[in-house]
């Protein structure tokens, strides 16, 4: 009679250490070494660098250009406001364009949140619905990825950058992609 609720809290705490442990950034993706997915995303509306409007963006963008990063981002993410400032010294001190797909949001609330915080993209796309993030196999807001100049999926950072990830991840990763050439 025991033996149902033993089995229960035994899974119920192999369930708690899974999702307890280890860093979150470390999630395994499908996609590393795999080309990018099939998009097609529009431009942010209004959003202007220099007076014209940035560009959105689509999966033919992302090839033969060299290594580009992409962010997954939104203004109603906190952590994606806490990252900005690392997306912004990404941008300069990796020399790699960095482009942004701004996810299920409102539109003046994402032109607003670049308006305040500094806009660090070359394009942004608007994934309205979220398909392109589903596709990019995207856990949660924000998230980065680093692509081949052939188009391919080198790595992929989960939450938000930071000193170290910056440090110690992202710009070793930026490095090594230019390295295969």
């Amino acid at each position: 009679m025991a033996l149902p609720l033993v089995l229960f809290l035994g899974l119920a705490g192999l369930f708690f250490v899974g999702l307890h442990s280890g860093d979150p950034s470390r999630l395994p993706s499908a996609l590393i070494g795999k080309p990018v997915p099939e998009f097609k995303l529009p431009p942010l509306e209004g959003l202007k660098r220099s007076g014209a409007q940035v560009p959105g963006l689509s999966s033919g963008d992302l090839k033969g250009d060299g290594v580009q990063i992409i962010n997954f981002w939104a203004s109603w993410c906190v952590p994606c406001r806490v990252e900005h400032p690392f997306l912004e010294r990404l941008a300069k001190e990796s020399n790699a364009p960095l482009v942004g797909i701004n996810y299920k949001d409102k539109t003046t609330a994402a032109r607003r949140f670049l308006g305040q915080l500094g806009n660090p993209f070359q394009a942004v796309g608007v994934d309205a619905k979220g398909a392109a993030a589903i596709n990019w196999g995207v856990y949660g807001m924000p998230e980065t990825f680093i692509v081949g100049k052939d188009g391919t999926i080198l790595y992929k950072h989960v939450g938000p950058i930071d000193k170290e990830s910056l440090e110690t991840k992202l710009l070793p990763e930026i490095r090594k992609a230019r390295e295969k050439g």
